[in-house]
């Protein structure tokens, strides 16, 4: 058991919290047995589970390294307030593109409750694939990872340059919707394609101006009350189930 966090191997999870470390590492972590379960359940790849002294361990957790720490050296590296004293170190896995006809596109998203809960959203849906353009939130934010609730592992989400990806996905017989608050025609009455992109932007700004003018449809949702507008990740849930039918 290890029992200091001064441990090499600890600082070496302990790091993974920032961004830069998972990116050379090519791992992040995954906290609480449903997502470690999720995890074993995909074909993404545990390195490597780490228990908490005095936590259950799953049975399928004899199929990996399994490590047990000590209370203080768990909460050193997790990130929530109550861990449920079980976590997966898990490596980063490059998407298939294949047989996608419904693709989520996601500009400049900076609430990572947002990102995972529009990730979890469009796996529930059916979407095939999630597109996430430059300046987004890091997917692999342990906020993120938490709100998409596993489905990280089960859709395959892509980091692209949408300037370049909207064009390509138009070539391939994709009809994109962009969300607009101007310019734009309730969603109800625009045309859904049998290959469908649908592009929603940043929390404050929306989706910005030159992918607006890629996009072959601009949509909106009608307020009947008197807010402003919804937040992002609701009407992208709304607009994904109707494209999905």
């Amino acid at each position: 058991m290890i029992t200091s966090i001064q441990n090499a191997q600890v600082k070496n999870w302990a790091k993974l919290k920032m961004k830069k470390f998972r990116v050379k590492a090519g791992l992040f972590l995954v906290e609480g047995e449903h997502l470690v379960a999720e995890v074993h359940n995909s074909d993404w790849q545990m390195a490597e589970i780490i228990v908490q002294d005095g936590t259950m361990v799953p049975d399928f957790a004899n199929q990996y390294l399994t490590t047990i720490v000590a209370n203080n050296v768990f909460q050193h590296i997790t990130d929530t307030k109550t861990p449920q004293g079980i976590a997966g170190i898990v490596k980063v896995k490059e998407p298939n593109w294949v047989d996608v006809k419904t693709a989520l596109l996601l500009d400049s998203i900076q609430d990572p409750g947002n990102l995972g809960t529009m990730i979890r959203t469009a796996d529930a849906v059916g979407f095939d694939a999630v597109i996430i353009g430059d300046h987004s939130v890091d997917l692999y934010n342990n906020k993120t990872i938490r709100s998409t609730q596993g489905s990280l592992f089960h859709i395959p989400v892509f980091h692209e340059n949408l300037a370049l990806k909207i064009p390509s996905l138009q070539e391939e017989g994709f009809t994109v919707w962009a969300t607009s608050l101007e310019n734009a025609q309730p969603y109800k009455k625009a045309i859904v394609d049998n290959k469908m992109g649908l592009l929603v932007g940043n929390e404050g700004n929306g989706v910005d101006q030159s992918l607006i003018d890629l996009a072959d449809y601009n949509v909106n949702i009608p307020i009947h009350g008197k807010a402003e507008s919804l937040n992002v990740s609701v009407a992208a849930g709304i607009l994904m189930y109707h494209i999905s039918g």
